[in-house]
């Protein structure tokens, strides 16, 4: 019998005696659960499945041998024998079909192996299979069911993917996740009203689970966006065991102040198209630069321009939350900048180690974070406007222009022709390239006046899936506009993408989650974009954009103004002209693509917070009373709030603060609660 490597006198020792009453038959399987978890917690996986694979082979008759094939089906697993594990799972349901668990494990395992139809079969089989009602049955029918939905979501099938996340919330409605979930696949969907309740499912059931992200598509309620912000991190982050403790700085080497960069991002995507300028302009004689990525493992163009533009490229993908942390305070850091917020594959984790001395939030997440240990946000005079600063938990620093842009982004040589685009040539063309996930029902009303008010004009849009287009086409027709006025633009590389952007004549900003990536490509390709701001972070970005990039007009002080320059711009292709030639000529000059100038002040920030550092001044996060903020919000009509003046939406919060403190006093804070 070979050892394995590390293996001890002790474990050998257990694994003999183990295989020994495997063959003569008095081992139990209790006894061989046992044997094999003490294995599997000595490290010795192989050991585990090889004891499974003997006792079953002298043990065939067991009356529960199906468990010990799905106990067998993990350990091989885990020691990496994906098909051998296959084999045991689908081995135990034939021993035993109503043994409900083997189902979830084999579908993962088939899911993971690229067999995402089998892998749906399995799940769906189980789901058949489960109709009595005890606890394992329910927990392992609502299982299935979040798997489903998960695969079908990443297979872009929304509608049976929202179906199967909708069962389970008819079961349990206190399912966050999957709360979180089904509300972004309606969002994808454009299915109106988005947060949809029902006898089973309360609308505070919705609001309680509803993401930040998919919040700032929803609502321009930036107060209760820093309450979901803080409830998040607290439920699902959370305080760490123990955090670390970054090394003292050396003072010998603080004429370089180290920034760490931290992304899911930085690679062929909007994030990483903005930073790669930012990350090659540094200034190298005071600032080394770290990147530490989160992304998928893929390699593209973007991703290894950033790897060549810092100091030190780190993949942190294959460690844990723990061992990130440590490599980050290992490598020194001083300034370490979340560029995920609370996005797809981000490390807050990791952030929550402290594993530097300061952390800022920046440009990955439209929002506060609401944490304890952010200490930073990174926006601008007109994102965060003097006086708005309640709304977040971080200390506002601010750069004459938020956001990075990419001066060197590739645009395709050819140009294509609107018949190319599917677009009448002599029609006036309205577009929004957002993501559909950011179309509301106010904004859709908005642009149908636009459109009835301007004759021979379409709207172009960035096509989600057939179903949805088709029921965007609906909506439209609802409102009195012809169906086929609306166009959609497949989705295709990004220097195609940028190509065709001149074929629009006037880009219309969504609301709340306005464009903002997405904003500065149309500006840099000549499109003028009409926006106004709302109260909240995301709805304010667009406005920031169109003043930096010299046509601060197009950003306008209400919804009514919006359509109503939309419509004169419609009607007056001399002024559109005009602010077209505009955004040609200041192009390379203005604030909004001038790189240089926002590395320089960005760079005299970091050397701002290192001062406050120094000073013992680093600001503290003001996380007072924030989940009595969030347990207003679970009420609200947070559809409407954009609907509200600035007056009345602080005279709503304040009136639900003064009827929560009348029955449990309310310590003041510095935000909207100050008792008289």
């Amino acid at each position: 019998m070979t050892t394995q490597p590390n293996e001890s006198e002790t474990a050998l020792a257990l694994f003999q005696a183990a295989i020994e009453k495997s063959y003569s038959r008095k081992l139990t399987i209790a006894d061989l659960f046992t044997a094999a978890a003490q294995l599997k917690a000595l490290g010795l996986d192989q050991r585990a499945a090889e004891l499974y694979k003997h006792w079953i082979a002298f043990n065939a008759d067991d009356p529960v041998v199906y468990a010990a094939y799905f106990n067998y089906a993990t350990a091989l697993a885990d020691s990496g024998d994906r098909p051998g594990a296959i084999n045991a799972l689908r081995e135990a349901i034939r021993i035993q079909p109503d043994f409900q668990p083997p189902y979830i494990n084999l579908g993962r395992l088939l899911e993971d192996s690229g067999l995402v139809g089998a892998a749906v079969a399995q799940w769906m089989a189980l789901i058949e299979r489960t109709p009595a009602v005890n606890g394992d049955s329910v927990a392992h029918k609502l299982s299935a069911l979040q798997q489903t939905g998960r695969v079908l979501e990443s297979l872009n099938k929304d509608e049976a993917a929202e179906d199967a996340l909708r069962q389970i919330l008819e079961i349990d409605p206190k399912r966050q996740e999957v709360v979180q979930h089904w509300i972004a696949l309606r969002q994808r969907q454009c299915k109106w009203p988005v947060v949809l309740p029902s006898e089973h499912v309360s609308l505070a059931d919705l609001a309680n689970g509803i993401s930040s992200l998919s919040l700032a598509n929803h609502a321009d309620d930036p107060m209760f966006q820093l309450a979901k912000a803080h409830h998040y991190e607290k439920r699902s982050i959370g305080r760490p065991k123990r955090g670390l403790r970054p090394a003292e700085p050396k003072r010998a080497r603080k004429q370089r102040l180290r920034i760490g960069y931290v992304s899911s991002d930085l690679r062929e995507h909007a994030v990483g198209f903005a930073m790669t300028d930012v990350l090659e302009s540094h200034d190298r004689a005071h600032f080394e630069i770290y990147a530490y990525y989160c992304g998928i493992a893929r390699n593209d163009p973007t991703r290894e321009r950033i790897a060549a533009a810092v100091d030190r490229w780190t993949d942190i993908n294959g460690m844990d939350d723990e061992t990130a942390a440590r490599k980050i305070a290992a490598d020194e850091i001083d300034i370490l900048v979340d560029l995920n917020g609370y996005t797809k594959d981000a490390r807050t984790k990791v952030f929550s180690l402290r594993p530097a001395p300061i952390i800022v939030n920046w440009f990955g997440f439209p929002g506060t974070m609401g944490s304890p240990y952010h200490h930073y946000i990174i926006a601008d005079p007109v994102i965060i406007p003097e006086g708005a600063e309640l709304y977040y938990s971080e200390k506002v620093a601010r750069l004459a222009c938020y956001q990075p842009n990419d001066r060197k982004r590739v645009v395709a040589p050819q140009r294509p022709t609107r018949a190319e685009a599917g677009l009448p040539e002599d029609a006036f063309v309205y577009c929004s390239l957002n993501g559909m996930q950011k179309l509301t029902a106010l904004t859709f009303d908005r642009w149908a006046r636009i459109l009835t008010a301007v004759p021979n004009s379409v709207l172009w849009l960035l096509t989600g899936t057939e179903q949805t287009n088709a029921r965007v086409r609906a909506e439209a027709k609802a409102r009195g506009v012809a169906p086929e006025r609306i166009v959609f633009a497949e989705k295709m590389a990004n220097p195609h993408h940028l190509a065709r952007y001149p074929l629009a004549d006037l880009f219309l900003d969504n609301f709340p989650y306005g464009a903002h990536t997405t904003a500065a490509d149309s500006l840099w390709m000549g499109v003028p974009i009409v926006t106004f701001a709302g109260r909240s972070f995301a709805s304010r970005v667009c406005a920031s954009l169109v003043r930096a990039a010299g046509v601060g007009e197009l950003a306008c002080a209400s919804a009514e103004n919006y359509v109503a320059l939309a419509i004169e711009l419609g009607k007056d292709r001399r002024k559109l002209a005009g602010l077209r030639d505009r955004l040609a000529n200041v192009r390379e000059t203005s604030l909004l693509f001038d790189t240089p100038r926002l590395v320089g002040d960005l760079e005299q920030l970091y050397r701002d917070m290192w001062r406050d550092y120094e000073n013992g001044e680093l600001p503290r996060p003001d996380l007072r009373n924030l989940d009595i903020y969030h347990e207003i919000g679970l009420d609200l009509d947070l559809e409407k709030m954009e609907l509200l003046s600035d007056a009345d939406y602080h005279a709503l919060y304040q009136r639900k603060l003064a009827e929560w403190d009348a029955a449990y006093p309310i310590e003041p804070d510095a935000r909207m609660w100050r008792p008289r």
